[in-house]
């Protein structure tokens, strides 16, 4: 009975043995792929941040050294210690981040695989804006944007006040009875259940008449415009009058709110020249990259130092 015990248990130290190897593999396979994933995760990462980096920088026409900035933020944004990165491309619109780094496997080396290469890429594009969705209806004309920027790009922050309702004293914008179109007062038409308006380069905006609010707008989505940098198109004709009024959009540019006074409870920080009877906003226009994905580009779009980067793979 021993001698039989024995071998047995041979037998079983055999069958054992044999199967480890596919028990090892497929601890291989489960173990270090997962690994693989979570670098590529990693390293996409990487790859997305130095492209939305740089698109950025070139966004404001300040690209800098791209391979510098591509790395920096593979490296941030990695915790290999072998990461690298490279510029497959920089301008003409778009950037493109290649990010590698080795893994080095666990149990795969039992099946002959010590390691393996991992890379990812990201493209990034940029260029001013040819539509979107505005977060405030109101449009400012051409007129006054080359009046506060002395007809180039916004270098400044020097802030001023338009005034929607009346000739601007500094830059005499609207037409001789103070609103560039009868009835109107910068005010479009918004969006159903919004407090925005979609707009797009060279077609035509229709005015919300009266020098009240939209309908559809609320004092939070004036609150939330606050000191903050938004897009908002530029008119450079309009015509007609009342509810057939209509605006034609030129072009995108970005302007930071400190202050506004309009109708009603809409009101705040105004100062001493946006109050009253008056009907105004204040701030500046700026040089301004937006992530936000509401807007499209284009080449031919304005450049009026607003960009807008988005990701596209």
């Amino acid at each position: 009975m021993r001698r039989v015990s024995d071998d047995e248990r041979g037998a079983v130290a055999v069958v054992v043995a044999l199967v480890m190897v596919p028990l090892i593999a497929f601890a291989a396979i489960s173990v270090d792929l997962a690994g693989l994933w979570w670098d590529k995760q990693q390293l996409q990462t990487a790859a997305d941040a130095g492209a939305l980096a740089i698109a950025q920088d070139c966004g404001v026409g300040a690209c800098g050294s791209p391979a510098a900035t591509a790395t920096s933020l593979a490296q941030q944004n990695s915790r290999s210690t072998d990461v690298t990165a490279s510029v497959l491309s920089a301008g003409g619109g778009s950037v493109t981040v290649r990010t590698d780094s080795t893994r080095q496997h666990a149990f795969a080396p039992v099946i002959g695989v010590p390691s393996s290469a991992v890379h990812a890429e990201a493209t990034a594009a940029y260029g001013s804006p040819s539509g979107g969705t505005a977060v405030l209806p109101l449009v400012l004309s051409w007129c006054e944007f080359l009046a506060q920027t002395g007809g180039g790009l916004p270098s400044t922050s020097t802030e001023r006040v338009i005034f929607l309702t009346k000739s601007s004293g500094v830059t005499g914008c609207t037409g001789p009875s103070g609103n560039a179109v009868p009835g109107g007062f910068g005010w479009l038409t918004v969006n159903a259940g919004s407090c925005r308006t979609r707009s797009v380069l060279n077609e035509t905006l229709w005015s919300s008449t009266g020098e009240a609010v939209p309908n559809g707008c609320s004092t939070a989505d004036f609150a939330a415009v606050h000191n903050q940098t938004v897009l908002l198109p530029l008119y450079d004709q309009a015509g007609d009058s009342g509810s057939n009024a209509w605006y034609h959009v030129y072009g995108y540019a970005a302007f930071h709110v400190t202050g506004y006074h309009f109708v009603g409870q809409y009101s705040w920080n105004g100062g001493t020249t946006c109050k009253g009877s008056a009907r105004c906003v204040k701030g500046y226009f700026t040089r301004f990259v937006s992530l936000d994905e509401a807007f499209s580009t284009s080449a031919s779009a304005p450049a009026l130092g607003a960009a807008v980067v988005t990701l596209s793979s």
